[in-house]
């Protein structure tokens, strides 16, 4: 796991924290249309940690009508999300008091609002703007990405034809930094710049999409001139501290024998990691909510299919919250995860949280036959490299 990344996951757990109490009212007037909804839930929710905290929950009126609120000292995100769905419809800022919010479904596709329309929040409208070029550009980037692989598979392939796809791929890559590094310079709302720079983060931590982390002295420079324009934003200041006093960080697992725990599985029955001592197992963090980790998931599936034979398995512990076994199920039967799972269900209250130091969510560990750790953060690409690097033939 990046240092960058482990500093932007504490520092938004950090910023919601701060902001998530005082006595401003927030409200969201909306309506849903296309399908109907037993439950609208309102969540407060630091993107790039993916740490949902539900604050409000409503039925909709007949006409799909519906109101939610929230109390925040400061600004923050709110995520606005349709029953139990995985993905939340829209993200919102509350820099107004009341927010009107329309969601607009198409009756064959429920998982998700065709469109949605916000309106008395500019921050929430430029949100939704960043956040639609960004995925547009990223699945052009990802599909560019899966032609490269299928042309270097063909036999004679001219170069010139690899060198222009290549070429499209960078480009769209270079706008996203660019779009990225734009937004980030002309807003100064600390919790919308703070999400824009943890969803980029996030993502750019994918190998498969290739796109470059901001370094550590660049998210420095983000948060000191967010903290020179708003001096008096509790959130901002607690970060700065965090930062200027935050020790190096530590060497991580690689070589120490992998911290033993046990948690139980579906039915309740404890397994033990000690229980795979003989085989390399991957332990594989995640949780039902985490929309990177969902991504990650078919890499996971696909790694285990072509490895199962070679001395291999996973692992997979989610930290999914109190009331979330349904979603857990749902998720473990949507995704194929055919593997061995566990959880507490305590959320980012489960001890193998401190245990393994995690700051976010995917991570995973590789564990060898005699309990050692012996790579972690495999991800993308790079989890099919290394197991076929370090696994019996």
């Amino acid at each position: 796991m990046s240092i960058t990344r482990v500093y932007i996951g504490l520092l938004l757990i950090f910023l919601s924290a701060c902001a998530g109490v005082g006595s401003k009212k927030f409200t969201v007037n909306g309506k849903i249309t296309g399908r109907t909804a037993s439950k609208i839930y309102l969540e407060e929710v630091p993107m790039a940690t993916m740490q949902r905290v539900l604050v409000d929950s409503v039925t909709p009126d007949q006409d799909g009508s519906f109101t939610l609120q929230a109390k925040a000292e400061e600004e923050t995100i709110f995520n606005v999300r349709v029953e139990k769905q995985d993905y939340p419809a829209a993200s919102l800022v509350n820099d107004a008091a009341s927010i009107s919010l329309s969601l607009f479904y198409n009756p064959a596709n429920l998982d998700f609002p065709d469109r949605y329309e916000v309106t008395g929040s500019p921050l929430s409208k430029s949100l939704q703007a960043y956040m639609l070029d960004f995925n547009k550009k990223l699945e052009q980037v990802f599909v560019l990405g899966k032609q490269l692989d299928s042309l270097q598979q063909v036999p004679v392939v001219l170069k010139s034809t690899l060198d222009e796809v290549q070429a499209k791929r960078t480009l769209l890559i270079q706008s996203v930094q660019q779009t990225t590094d734009s937004t980030l310079k002309g807003n100064t709302n600390p919790a919308f710049s703070m999400l824009v720079l943890g969803y980029y983060q996030n993502m750019a931590g994918n190998p498969t999409i290739g796109l470059p982390a901001y370094s550590m002295d660049q998210v420095k420079s983000v948060v000191k001139n967010l903290s020179d324009k708003n001096p008096k934003h509790k959130g901002l200041e607690a970060i700065s501290i965090m930062i200027a006093t935050q020790p190096k960080a530590s060497q991580g697992l690689v070589g120490q024998t992998a911290p033993e725990f046990s948690l139980p599985d579906p039915n309740g029955k404890l397994i033990s990691l000690s229980s795979f001592r003989g085989r390399y197992v991957l332990v594989d963090f995640w949780a039902s909510w985490c929309k990177p980790c969902r991504m990650e998931n078919p890499t996971v599936v696909a790694a285990y299919a072509q490895f199962k034979n070679r001395n291999f398995t996973v692992l997979g512990v989610s930290l999914d919250q109190p009331d979330g076994k349904d979603d857990w199920m749902n998720a473990v039967m949507k995704d194929r995860l055919t593997w061995t799972q566990v959880s507490d269900l305590q959320f980012w209250n489960s001890p193998v949280v401190p245990l393994y130091n995690i700051q976010g969510i995917p991570y995973n560990v590789l564990v060898d036959p005699n309990g050692k750790v012996v790579a972690e953060s495999l991800r993308g690409e790079q989890l099919a490299a290394t197991l076929e690097q370090v696994l019996p033939k």
